[in-house]
């Protein structure tokens, strides 16, 4: 099977005064993808400035173009992608 990890890291220092707000969106886009099949694994990292997301069955353009529609990718410092192929 093959996936997609997409690493998102924010910048912290900018962050602005409606976050809360944008982070229930946020949680609101991944769950309907994890409904849909699209996302396997999301893991928040431990320094809270931003999260792991593994995708199942996409394309890195595929994933890219959903990483772009999330409500905190307007925040992101960096973002970076690996190709996975999970073995059984």
């Amino acid at each position: 099977m093959n996936m997609i990890q997409a690493i998102l890291t924010i910048d912290t220092d900018n962050i602005p005064e409606n976050f809360q707000e944008i982070i229930k969106h946020e949680q609101e886009v991944v769950a309907r993808w994890k409904e849909e099949g699209i996302l396997e694994h999301l893991f928040l990292r431990p320094t809270r400035n931003g999260a792991v997301l593994i995708f199942r069955e996409a394309d890195e353009e595929k994933v890219k173009k959903l990483m772009e529609s999330l409500p905190l990718y307007k925040l992101k410092k960096s973002v970076e992608y690996l190709s996975l192929i999970k073995q059984f």
